[in-house]
């Protein structure tokens, strides 16, 4: 048996297609799995022991459509369920099970404030489009493999060598993102020395919060690569983090968890932390709150009162 996985973006949707990519290699071991995403985001399967082969989007759909039809698959499991695959799938005619979005019940709790979304996690979704196969869920976590050999001598000073919580500062959109002032008042409180992760696009951030707390906290946001970034995740103590990639890929290594939430929730698109067994998640109810499914560049009310009103002993106690 050949399958084809297909899910094309973004980095925390493709992690949570991990357990079942594991699932299908593990509980047909005789298939081979093959997997399709964009470019982008290869990195996520890089040395990925559960897949035979990575298949990269092409600029020219067609000429993917091309090497699928050259693979001879059995099976297109599409986990991600849009017009490109849609297409893929009747162009192929390839036999196909597809993940189900839900997407108007999503729209319509969103816009009316309304819970009508199952809290059933996006891996669980996702499993339901292999069931037909007999695959189940072997209540395993995401899986993510680091590329390089990391040192923390290298990476690290000193101070932070011997211990520190990791905190994940950047996310894509602003209502994902906690002040900065809410940022030092939590570094300031927690016991262990602190390092902030992100983009470039927070080092300013992070460098404000160090001109505050000085050598308690080491601003690698900007500095470290993305595999060095999730090398010093796998060994922090434990992990502070908002709605985003890297957050979600501290999943993979069952460290300490306290998932941040501003204007997103995770029950609306069914991302809450995966098969940790110490997590909390941090959100407060609002009217208002969630603005959006996906984060917006800013508060539409202009308050931003769900992080500006999250409270910060929960988390500093959590982590402590």
């Amino acid at each position: 048996m050949k399958i084809l996985v297909i899910r094309f973006s973004s980095m925390g949707d493709i992690i949570y297609t991990t357990p079942v990519v594991r699932c299908l290699k593990k509980q047909l071991p005789e298939a081979t799995i093959h997997f399709l995403t964009k470019p982008a985001f290869k990195y996520i399967y890089d040395n990925n022991p559960y897949i035979d082969k990575l298949l990269l989007l092409k600029p020219d759909l067609a000429d993917t459509i091309a090497e699928i039809k050259a693979e001879r698959y059995d099976y297109i499991i599409d986990l991600h369920n849009n017009l490109r695959t849609t297409l893929i799938k009747i162009r192929t005619g390839i036999k196909s099970s597809t993940y189900k979005k839900q997407s108007i019940r999503k729209w319509v709790s969103l816009k009316l404030n309304l819970k009508l979304v199952p809290p059933v996690h996006l891996v669980d979704r996702y499993m339901k489009a292999v069931s037909f196969l007999g695959v189940k869920n072997d209540g395993g976590p995401i899986n993510y493999y680091i590329k390089a050999e990391h040192s923390l001598n290298h990476l690290l000073p000193s101070t932070h060598q011997s211990g520190y919580v990791a905190f994940v500062i950047g996310a894509t959109h602003f209502t994902k993102r906690m002040p900065n002032y809410k940022i030092i008042n939590i570094c300031r409180d927690i016991n262990l020395p602190v390092v902030l992760l992100g983009g470039n696009d927070v080092k300013a951030n992070g460098d404000e919060v160090t001109a505050v707390l000085g050598e308690k906290i080491y601003n690698a946001c900007g500095i470290t690569s993305l595999d060095e970034s999730v090398y010093l995740v796998s060994k922090a103590q434990s992990v502070i983090g908002f709605d985003t990639g890297l957050t979600h890929i501290a999943e993979a290594f069952d460290k300490p968890i306290a998932s941040v939430w501003g204007g997103t929730v995770p029950e609306l698109i069914g991302v809450q932390p995966y098969m940790v067994k110490d997590v909390l998640v941090a959100g407060i109810e609002l009217s208002c709150r969630p603005c959006s499914k996906f984060g917006l560049e800013k508060c539409p009310l202009g308050h931003f009162k769900c992080m500006n009103d999250m409270p910060e002993k929960p988390i500093v106690d959590f982590i402590n």
